[in-house]
Parts: C-alpha cells; sequence; structure tokens
C-alpha cells in the first residue's frame, strides 16, 4: 500500500519533449497576444495600463511554464501551492475587469501548459467576444461641479444651478463662511445633463462665472480630467 501511494506521489510525472514545450509556449504566446488585444480595446483613458497588459502577456507564459513543470506530478504540485501561498501579492486594481483578465491569463497558461489547445483557444474566443462587447458599456459618469464665490451670491448661484439644470443637479455639498463671507458648492449631475446645458447655454463655466460675485468654477469628472 505505501508503495502505491508513493509511486502515485512521486512516479506520475510525464516528461515532455523540446518540441512539446515549445508548441506549448507557442500556443499560450498566440493567445496572449488575443488577451493583450482584447484589453486594449476594451480600456480607454486613465484606466489602461500598458505595463498591466505586458504582465497579462507574461502572466500566461508563466502559468505555461508552472504547469509544465508540474505535469501530473501531485507531490510536486503539493509543493508548488505550499511555496506560493507565501508570497502576497499586493498589485492595485484600478478596473473591476482586470480581475476577469487575470483569471483569463492564468487559465490559459493552465490549459497550454497541459497541451489542451482547443479548449483554450475555444473558451479565449468566446471571451475575447464577450469582453469586447461588455467592453463598450461605460459608466454613467457623474461630473461634479465645484463653484466658489461669496455669500451675498448664494441665492443668484442656487437660481443659475436650477435653472441650467431643470433642477436635476444634486447638491452635494453646501460650505459657508459667515466670518470670511465666502461660500462654496458642489454639485453633481450626470454626463448627459453637462452636455446638454453646456450645448443648449454654451460653457458651463463661463455661464457660471458671469454672476457677480463667484471667484472660481471648477468641473472635475470621473476619469479625473479636471477643466477650469
Amino acid at each position: 500500500m505505501k508503495e502505491l501511494l508513493y509511486e502515485s506521489l512521486v512516479n506520475t510525472t510525464k516528461s515532455l519533449t523540446l518540441q512539446e514545450v515549445l508548441l506549448n509556449f507557442a500556443a499560450a504566446g498566440i493567445i496572449a497576444c488575443l488577451i493583450y488585444l482584447s484589453y486594449r480595446a476594451s480600456h480607454s483613458g486613465a484606466v489602461y495600463s500598458e505595463r498591466f497588459n505586458v504582465s497579462l502577456v507574461m502572466l500566461t507564459l508563466i502559468s505555461t511554464l508552472v504547469m509544465n513543470v508540474i505535469g501530473n506530478n501531485i507531490a510536486l504540485s503539493l509543493g508548488m501551492v505550499g511555496a506560493l501561498s507565501i508570497v502576497r501579492f499586493r498589485t492595485a486594481i484600478k478596473d473591476p475587469r482586470d480581475t476577469a483578465y487575470i483569471f483569463w491569463a492564468i487559465a490559459v497558461g493552465i490549459c497550454c501548459g497541459v497541451s489542451d489547445y482547443i479548449i483554450a483557444a475555444i473558451g479565449s474566443g468566446v471571451i475575447f467576444v464577450f469582453l469586447l462587447l461588455f467592453g463598450l458599456v461605460r459608466n454613467n459618469e457623474r461630473i461634479l461641479i465645484i463653484i466658489n464665490g461669496s455669500s451675498e451670491a448664494q441665492e443668484e448661484i442656487e437660481d443659475k444651478m436650477e435653472e441650467l439644470f431643470a433642477g436635476r443637479a444634486l447638491l452635494r455639498v453646501h460650505n459657508a463662511s459667515a466670518k470670511e463671507q465666502v461660500s462654496e458648492y458642489i454639485y453633481e449631475v450626470s454626463d448627459k445633463l453637462m452636455r446638454k446645458a453646456g450645448s443648449e447655454s454654451g460653457s458651463i463655466q463661463r455661464k457660471l462665472s458671469r454672476i457677480k460675485g463667484i471667484s472660481h468654477v471648477s468641473v472635475v469628472r470621473q476619469d479625473d480630467e479636471i477643466n477650469q
């Protein structure tokens, strides 16, 4: 019984030929390029990271390397899991979709490492199509309008915002200092409302700056673009 258990743990390794290893890496590299293109097409602006995209390709190849080493050796696989468990990854994820790409790269590496090219190709094709389709979905961007001015202009500011956005601008913050006679408003509006108000009345900043007593108007978007 002990000998049988020992053989199942140690002597189950299937040695790969050089041709098989190169074929595994070639398949992983081709599909990794597909992952690279998919990530580039579905991300844009400040969210896109070229270095993270390259790391997805490397992650696919590394997963293939690990699977080539492990093969069917149970003992070696357990040792690999134990070794990797002490490694702590703290890479910041900017976009929730990045997690899906990481798992995609690892899954492709595993499939190519065990020479399951058909599963890797079909699965990657399906994921590629779905990620491209859902990559076109954009968040309904929220925009903050920050208005700084004198306390005397408070009523006029509120009336103007009511007029420009038909009462649909959400007042998030209103700070007022009686000592310094200054006031600050922070309104939240949708990108659709912002474009509509801008097209009807020109620049929002220019329109609001005409109010007597306003010293500063800022528009802050979700994508970290700031217009003043």
